[in-house]
Order: C-alpha cells, then sequence, then structure tokens
C-alpha cells in the first residue's frame, strides 16, 4: 500500500487536451462573437478558473476593457459577463469534446495508482455539462477517476481549496497531507496548496506552454526544454511542490512524496 492516499487531477492540459486548448478556441469565438479579438495569451491568463470567473476575469482585463469602451461606448456590466457565459458554453461543449484525447502516460499512471490503491478523483473549472462530452471518451481511453467535482459544485471555485476538499471527503481521503493536487495551471496549484496537500504541477502539457502535442513534438529537444524549463519556474513560484513536463513523468515523483511522507515530511504551507 502507498503513503499516498489519494491523487486528485485537474483535466484539460494535465489528463486530456494536450496544450489546454479548448478553453482557449472556445474563448476566442465567444468573444469574436462580440466584435472583440481576444489574443491566446489573454485567453491563457486565468486559465483553470470557473468559466464564468474567467469570463468576468477578462472583460475586467485593462486592455479588453478598452477594447469594450471602444466599441460599445460603455463599461460591461453583469449582463455582458453572463451573456458572453452564455455564448460560451455551447463553445466549450463542443471545443471540449473535439479535444477529449488522454494525453500520453495518463491512463498509465491511473492504473498504476489503482494498483497501489491509491484513490483516483479529479476537479475542474468546467461545469458537469462540459464534461459531458469529455468522460465518456476518457473512459473510452482507461480514464475514468472514481470523483469529479465541476465548477458551480462547490460555493466558491478555485484557487480556494473547496473542490479538492469536496473530491477528498467524497473519496474518504485523508489525512490531506497523504493526498497530492496535480494541475497544469496556476490556480490548480493554488488549490491544492490551499487545501494542504502535495502540489506537483505539470509544465509542457498545458496552459503554460499552449501547444497541440504534435506542434509539441515538431520542437527540438533544446526547444522542449527551454519552454519546459520557464513554464515551471512559474508553477514552483505559484508554490508547486514539483514541476515535471507531463503527466508520463509522474511516477518518479509521487515515489518520491511517498518516501518523504514515510519520513515525516509534510507540503509545505
Amino acid at each position: 500500500m502507498s503513503e499516498i492516499v489519494a491523487v486528485v487531477f485537474d483535466w484539460a492540459g494535465t489528463v486530456v487536451d494536450f496544450g489546454c486548448l479548448a478553453p482557449v478556441r472556445a474563448l476566442q469565438a465567444a468573444f469574436a462573437a462580440e466584435g472583440l479579438a481576444l489574443s491566446e495569451a489573454q485567453a491563457r491568463k486565468d486559465m483553470g478558473k470557473a468559466k464564468r470567473d474567467h469570463v468576468a476575469a477578462l472583460i475586467a482585463d485593462p486592455d479588453i476593457m478598452r477594447a469594450w469602451l471602444g466599441r460599445y461606448g460603455m463599461s460591461p456590466t453583469g449582463s455582458d459577463v453572463d451573456r458572453l457565459y452564455a455564448a460560451l458554453e455551447p463553445l466549450m461543449l463542443q471545443e471540449a469534446a473535439r479535444h477529449s484525447t488522454l494525453i500520453p502516460g495518463a491512463a498509465e499512471i491511473a492504473d498504476w495508482l489503482q494498483h497501489k490503491g491509491v484513490k483516483i478523483g479529479s476537479s475542474t473549472g468546467y461545469t458537469r455539462a462540459m464534461m459531458a462530452g469529455i468522460l465518456p471518451r476518457a473512459a473510452s481511453q482507461g480514464y475514468a477517476p472514481s470523483v469529479v467535482v465541476c465548477a458551480g459544485e462547490t460555493k466558491v471555485g478555485r484557487p480556494s481549496p473547496l473542490p479538492m476538499w469536496r473530491a477528498l471527503s467524497e473519496l474518504a481521503a485523508y489525512p490531506v497531507w497523504r493526498t497530492v493536487k496535480v494541475d497544469d495551471a496556476i490556480v490548480g496549484v493554488e488549490e491544492g496548496r490551499a487545501a494542504g496537500a502535495w502540489t506537483v504541477g505539470l509544465a509542457a502539457s498545458g496552459n503554460g506552454v499552449g501547444l497541440s502535442l504534435e506542434a509539441w513534438m515538431a520542437l527540438s529537444e533544446s526547444e522542449r526544454a527551454e519552454k519546459t524549463e520557464a513554464s515551471g519556474k512559474i508553477l514552483r513560484d505559484a508554490g508547486a511542490d514539483y514541476a515535471i513536463a507531463t503527466i508520463a513523468d509522474l511516477k518518479e515523483v509521487l515515489t518520491d512524496i511517498e518516501r518523504r511522507i514515510a519520513l515525516g515530511e509534510r507540503p509545505r504551507p
């Protein structure tokens, strides 16, 4: 049996959708329908938040606010956020289902954890409806966590610890210092750290680099190393105990966490 009782994974950029492309494409389309050009960098700035919170954060961005004022002649209101989010939902369903291929190594890590008796849960900034197209496709590829906590299912979303705590509660997994959060986004790392878990940031497969698997593999080894290091530093600065390239590299890190728990170490506060 493992010293780790549970691992809670994010979804896009962590176990599916190499490059975390689905939300970027959906957000850009939703803003384009309002006559506003949204850059990929802008779309990725608050990645990992519940999608309505993400829309609200984008509208509050100074550059987007100026573009909005230039187009509409008045500041956006809560009803504007609601309208944009309503337009985003069907786009997210479409894009999330389209980008539901497992990231290489995800099924193997899940199988390894299950054989060790480690419980597997997940939390995400996607709503339950947005996950509808992903869950069966992921299961058919060999990944089906026991618990899925979605945006809107806790009073406050990420980066608060509530989604992580809800997942652990439903898994009956405790103490928290024997659990691990794995995420590619800053808010997911912050969620895990606030919950009191060990945190592992995925630097190459998710929001930090933002390339499809094909584009990533087309880079030279030195280019991949440079991008992984830059993205990993951001995740470590956000509080990640570890930063690795992708979920395929997770086994070594989890083995080290097991060792540290056995020695009496705890995640940093």
